[in-house]
């Protein structure tokens, strides 16, 4: 239902209000009829909330229904005082219904309805009452947290967000120079620019445009003129509704494939903003780096005169103007000490060196994917259906598990890029003969080579261990330990979280932490 038929629909509820509520009834479990009776006699006003086609309209039909769930059992039971008035935000697909108060044994505060006729997220929504498209919400008839949708929230108790704000012309009060500013554009273009028309009306308002006369060689003139008598008359016939109808499926289906391209793309984004804020917080420690240094330099200058089991000492600094007082751990040295604070400032070099070298990718990545977030916002279906046709074939190529390379002896490795994966390829993907590579000491990738049961020769065991020393948290290192076994003699102990195991029957070897050629 479209901005200008909904409005219709509200200019005839209008010579029934004020009116007086009869009662509510509900054909089904997601339609809600209204018996009112105003000046203009008796009717019902009927709420059919169930996506993806929402739709009111009054009716002089009898109709029967007793409460199907919770919500319409509050609706019966709150919203019993006289229907006081009617609005739409704008010609949007949202209007909002006043009820007054009510009195008898328990008193009943007023209320308002709020009808959100907007296709798959239509929603019926009962509010504190108010003025405004805002306000507390009392009961949702669909709950929308914020997992389905993170732009908009609908839960009972909180508040309500109204559709985000546009700016388009109110065909209503529309003026020819304001229709001249649009003879750009095709009839059919209209709505971009024009409050109230879908694809429906669109179309409907195309087939009255080319039916009149074009005065002048103007075709914005005849498109205003249809545009008049489709304020008046927002039905549609029935050429006009087919082809109305492809046009809706057609939006439909570019939502849809758009919603789709969009989440990689938003993760992606937020996965490189937080390696860049890795990057940042690395870069604020060096000043720490510098500090634990510094600190380490006098403690391994005047290591002679620090006592033995100090929680604190304090020492000229190398230049010998100022006094420096350092924090000790009693059980070390001096220079135990003084080590402790090299090391901690070497990781720190170590992780910023690492973040450092990714950083001028990581931001033209960013950008990337900025611009195709742009660039997505903007595509047609058939440009839309282009990149999903890409990113299947783009998907198809890549493994459905880990990393692969393929060892001197031809066989196939495994490795996993998260902790998720490593689970995954540990427990699901490999066979319990099949050998498991994971560095000793350190976090990093479980590495699976499968084998079909054969044994591993020494340059595949040396190349697989390579690969889990690269992809841990000891690459760049020489002479690093990695364990490896069978998958047989690898468990999860219960309740650990997913990459976390148990090994047995282990050997070790020992390989640099550098990529293998």
């Amino acid at each position: 239902m479209e901005g200008l038929m909904l409005s219709r629909a509200l200019r005839e509820l209008e010579a029934f209000v004020p009116a007086r509520n009869l009662g509510w009834v509900f054909p089904d479990e997601t339609t809600a009829a209204l018996l009112l009776e105003g000046t203009a006699g008796t009717t019902n006003l009927v709420l059919a909330y169930r996506p993806p086609q929402p739709v009111a309209y009054l009716t002089r039909e009898r109709l029967r229904g007793e409460p199907h769930n919770a919500f319409q059992r509050t609706l019966a039971s709150r919203v019993r005082g006289d229907l006081l008035g009617a609005e739409q935000l704008k010609l949007d697909r949202v209007f909002q219904l006043h009820f007054g108060a009510t009195g008898g044994f328990l008193d009943q505060p007023p209320v308002r309805l709020l009808f959100e006729v907007t296709g798959r997220n239509a929603n019926l929504l009962l509010l504190e009452a108010g003025e405004e498209f805002a306000g507390r919400i009392l009961l949702a008839a669909r709950e929308i947290p914020a997992s389905r949708n993170r732009f908009r929230t609908t839960r009972s108790g909180g508040e309500y967000v109204p559709p985000p704000p546009y700016q388009k012309f109110d065909p209503r009060t529309l003026t020819p120079e304001q229709a001249r500013s649009l003879a750009e554009l095709p009839a059919s273009r209209w709505r971009e620019r024009v409050d109230g028309l879908g694809p429906l009306l669109s179309a409907e308002l195309e087939r009255r445009a080319a039916a009149l006369p074009q005065l002048g060689g103007a075709a914005w003139q005849a498109t205003y003129q249809a545009l008049q008598s489709l304020v008046a008359d927002p039905s549609v016939s029935e050429g006009a509704m087919q082809e109305g109808a492809r046009e809706a499926a057609r939006a439909d289906k570019a939502a849809t494939l758009r919603r789709a391209l969009r989440e990689p793309l938003e993760k992606r984004l937020t996965l490189l903003e937080n390696q860049l804020g890795d990057v940042a917080r690395a870069e604020q420690g060096l000043e720490e780096t510098r500090l634990d240094r510094e600190e380490a330099d006098i403690l391994m200058a005047y290591s002679y005169s620090v006592p033995a089991g100090a929680e604190a000492v304090t020492l000229p600094d190398l230049t010998g103007l100022e006094q420096r007082t350092l924090e000790l751990d009693p059980l070390l040295s001096a220079v135990q000490n003084a080590e402790k604070r090299y090391a901690r400032a070497r990781r720190r070099d170590e992780v910023y060196a690492r973040l450092a070298e990714r950083k001028p990718g990581l931001r033209a990545e960013l950008q990337q994917v900025q611009q195709q977030l742009l660039s997505l916002e903007q595509a047609d279906l058939t440009a839309l259906e282009r990149l999903a046709a890409d990113l299947r074939t783009e998907r198809a190529g890549k493994p459905a598990f880990g990393l692969r390379y393929v060892t001197p002896g031809g066989h196939e490795v495994l490795v996993g890029r998260n902790n998720k994966e490593n689970a995954a390829l540990t427990h699901r993907v490999a066979r319990s003969t099949d050998y498991w590579f994971h560095v000793q000491g350190y976090p990093g990738s479980h590495v699976v080579v499968r084998t079909g049961g054969k044994e591993l020769a020494q340059p595949d065991i040396l190349y697989a261990a390579a690969l889990a020393a690269t992809h841990s948290k000891a690459r760049g290192s020489g002479n690093v330990p990695v364990d490896y076994t069978r998958i047989k003699h690898v468990w999860k102990p219960r309740g650990a979280p997913a990459g976390q195991v148990h090994y047995t029957d282990q050997k070790t070897v020992f390989v640099d932490g550098t990529l293998p050629v």
